[in-house]
C-alpha cells in the first residue's frame, strides 16, 4: 500500500497507462491474427491489407512503447516476406 502522496499518484498513473497498453497490444494482437489467418488463405491481394493494417498497428505501438522497436520491426518484417512469397 502507498504511504506517500507521491507513491499513490504514481499508482494512479501505472494503473492508466496498463490499461492503455493493454488496449493497444489487444490490437496489436488481433491485427496480427488476421494478418497470419489472410496469409494462410494463399490469396497475396486479399493479404495485402490485413498485413499493411498489423504493420501500421505495430509500429504505433512500437512508437508508443508498448512493444520494443525491434520487435515490432522482426515481426513486420516476417509478415511482409510471407506476403511476398505468396506473389
Amino acid at each position: 500500500m502507498a504511504n506517500h502522496v507521491s507513491a499513490e499518484k504514481r499508482n494512479r498513473q501505472r494503473e492508466v497507462a496498463t490499461a492503455r497498453n493493454r488496449a493497444i497490444r489487444t490490437t496489436v494482437r488481433n491485427a496480427l491474427r488476421k494478418a497470419r489467418a489472410a496469409l494462410a488463405s494463399g490469396d497475396k491481394a486479399a493479404a495485402s491489407e490485413p498485413v499493411r493494417l498489423a504493420s501500421v498497428a505495430l509500429a504505433r505501438a512500437a512508437s508508443k512503447g508498448v512493444f520494443h522497436q525491434k520487435t515490432a520491426s522482426r515481426t513486420t518484417s516476417r509478415i511482409q516476406s510471407a506476403l511476398a512469397k505468396l506473389g
